[in-house]
């Protein structure tokens, strides 16, 4: 690893765009989540065999909103590596237990998971932790 292990100080309008891309790696990270559910549940169940599995498992690559899904991954990527390089990775990072929130709520909305008080409480605690973690 060569260079300082620390981002350089960054301006607030740069910090601004480093937490829209904090943002958008949630956003498509969870949208990858969801639509990967959402698609396998209306498909058949893997084959139980190992190579026939690995032979559908490679062509749900090419289904569209499963190429969606691992596209939108891609992009989070991306987006994450502008997010870091302009913030501490201790800062940032309890960002991503978000994704958690975010998944949880949105898969009872919108697939009609269940929303248990143990899932609730569990949601509050990671936004709490969140809170504190990028105040420190």
């Amino acid at each position: 690893m060569s260079g300082s292990a620390v981002p350089p100080a960054v301006d607030a309008a740069t910090r601004g765009w480093a937490h829209v891309a904090i943002v958008l790696t949630v956003a498509l990270t969870v949208y990858g989540q969801l639509i990967l559910k959402w698609r396998l549940a209306h498909l058949p169940s893997l084959p139980a065999a190992v190579p026939d599995k690995l032979i559908r498992l490679a062509w749900l690559v090419f289904d569209p909103w499963i190429f969606s899904g691992l596209f939108a991954a891609f992009l989070a990527a991306l987006a994450w590596m502008t997010a870091i390089q302009r913030l501490d990775l201790g800062y940032a990072y309890p960002f991503m237990s978000l994704n958690f929130v975010v998944v949880i709520l949105l898969s009872a909305m919108l697939l009609g998971e269940s929303l248990t008080w143990q899932k609730l409480v569990g949601v509050l605690l990671i936004v709490l932790g969140t809170v504190v973690a990028s105040r420190g």
